[in-house]
């Protein structure tokens, strides 16, 4: 998607080689204009899927994951890294890694909202090691509902997750694989 590597390329910050923020549009600020079109967009790709709903994980996704499933016209699902007091013990929990803050959290999602026939996408801000998209895979997998695939905005293509998740059999459908970064050389993208 052109329109969000041109809004990488000009706001986005690289730190090192393996972080980028996309904080001023994506995932603190949000450009929900941008959001529109990345709804458009996943809709576009997954047409036809049968998709009845969106699975998310908080926090960074919730947004995107919203303004998607307004083109889908179904809810969205948020799997919360921690059990809080407002929801039932009854639920579905996997755990999963964090690469932004090195950290392992109890995910979990209720099973009032996660159906056998339940046809999910997953919908996510990035991609590198895939252990979001492998845990809420498995929450998804233990409800007995079918994965349609995922649409995440950014992936680190250079980083292992999206190339072994796709190896599984799972449909990927990146709006914007980077090939490499650096603070020096800037971002080269997958073509």
């Amino acid at each position: 998607m052109e329109l969000l590597k041109q809004r990488i390329r000009q706001d986005g910050v690289i730190k090192g080689t393996d972080v980028l923020k996309v904080d001023r549009f994506l995932n603190h600020q949000m450009d929900i204009d941008l959001f529109d079109r990345i709804g458009e967009e996943f809709l576009c790709r997954f047409h036809g899927c049968g998709v009845n709903k969106i699975l998310t994980i908080e926090a960074s996704g919730i947004g995107i994951a919203c303004i998607t499933a307004r083109f889908f016209h179904c809810p969205v699902v948020f799997a919360k890294k921690s059990q809080s007091s407002n929801i039932s013990a009854d639920v579905y929990s996997t755990k999963v890694r964090s690469f932004t803050h090195g950290k392992t959290y109890d995910v979990v999602v209720s099973k009032e909202y996660l159906h056998p026939e339940d046809r999910i996408l997953v919908i996510d801000d990035f991609l590198a090691n895939g252990a979001a998209l492998e845990g809420l895979f498995d929450l998804i997998h233990q409800a007995g509902a079918q994965v349609v695939g995922a649409g995440i905005c950014i992936e680190k293509a250079f980083q292992p997750g999206g190339d072994l998740l796709r190896k599984q059999g799972y449909r990927i459908e990146s709006l914007a694989r980077i090939k490499s970064m650096s603070e020096e050389k800037g971002i080269e993208f997958v073509d």
